[in-house]
């Protein structure tokens, strides 16, 4: 996800969805091709703040054990990086320079996984990330990022 702004860039792309499930959450449809094809992924900020980035977990998410492909959860969460930097990147061009994970628990077919985080600390070219992805209030990931500001657009 490209933290950027233009008229035609991801955060351009920013939509509310208002029908089914996902009603009053928010989605990037056509911003990333790759998040396209393996989410769709969405957010929600609460009452709090704090954004909440949800998927329902999908027969294409799956591996060949059908348990929660790693490919899919590490998509996920550098979709949320950028989710709960929002505020802090804003107008800036900013890319995912470090990423570290563990996996520590998985989801099945049709459940929802949820990602909460907050943004341990935000520096002039520098944004440190930090979440926790889950299925079921269990954890299915812990992860921490360095989010890279590049240059405004």
């Amino acid at each position: 996800m490209d933290g950027g702004v233009s008229e035609n860039n991801y955060s351009s792309k920013l939509k509310t969805v208002t029908e089914g499930e996902w009603a009053g959450w928010q989605c990037y449809p056509g911003g990333d091709p790759f998040e396209d094809l393996a989410g769709p992924f969405y957010f929600r900020v609460g009452d709090d703040g704090k954004a909440v980035c949800a998927f329902r977990a999908e027969h294409k998410h799956m591996n060949g054990g059908l348990f929660l492909h790693g490919g899919c959860v590490m998509t996920f969460a550098d979709f949320c990086l950028f989710v709960i930097a929002r505020d802090v990147i804003d107008g800036s061009r900013t890319v995912t320079a470090t990423f570290n994970g563990e996996f520590v628990g998985t989801a099945g077919i049709g459940k929802l996984v949820e990602c909460t985080g907050d943004v341990v600390k935000a520096g002039r070219s520098m944004v440190f990330v930090r979440g926790i992805i889950s299925c079921e209030g269990e954890p299915v990931m812990s992860f921490s990022s360095v989010l890279k500001k590049t240059g405004t657009r």
